[in-house]
């Protein structure tokens, strides 16, 4: 039997019990579970300051990182004034091969690729560069009328305040707040 995580009498009123069938299962699950940007996994956070210096360094803006299967798929979003092309892609790839294997970070495969038409805009920065464009925005918390997704054309950021323009009316959204945000293409 596992012991509690608190002595009876902390002040307590439930216990917790944690039950792994090995140490590396306990770390799996908390590696992945554990959040600290809003809902992107420590993991990840980990995993950008690595690549984040390498793909800068080759002249691109890391847009995004994503991990799944365990961790061991790999796919990140790169960006650069005048867009991205395959040759692109593949350089990055090329080189964050080597950064992470001398890092020692392990992973099956890695896929390198543009935002896409509907880029995910996450920093203050993203938010001013795209002003101008069509946005959706969903907020983690609702404003007073209880509405949480928001669609108009942004207008940049502005203290930490994200602005977009909804019917003829600006409406500022707190950046930490926005649980995630992307450009809607009109075609």
């Amino acid at each position: 039997s596992c012991p509690p995580i608190s002595p009876r009498g902390a002040g307590l009123n439930c216990g917790i019990r944690l039950y792994f069938k090995s140490f590396r299962a306990a770390f799996e699950h908390l590696r992945f579970c554990v959040f600290a940007d809003g809902l992107r996994p420590i993991f990840c956070l980990s995993l950008e300051k690595v690549i984040e210096p390498a793909v800068s360094g080759l002249g691109y803006e890391l847009v995004d990182v994503q991990a799944s299967n365990g961790g061991r798929m790999l796919r990140l979003f790169i960006d650069k004034p005048g867009g991205i092309t395959v040759e692109d892609c593949a350089a990055v790839s090329r080189h964050l091969t080597r950064v992470l294997a001398v890092e020692g970070i392990e992973y099956e495969r890695l896929e390198v690729s543009s935002p896409g038409l509907d880029r995910p805009l996450r920093k203050g920065t993203d938010f001013a560069r795209f002003s101008g464009q069509r946005a959706e925005v969903r907020m983690r918390t609702p404003d007073a009328t209880g509405r949480r997704r928001f669609v108009g054309v942004l207008r940049g950021e502005n203290g930490g305040r994200v602005e977009i323009e909804l019917d003829g009316q600006i409406v500022a959204l707190e950046l930490a707040d926005v649980e995630r945000a992307k450009l809607v293409p009109e075609l």
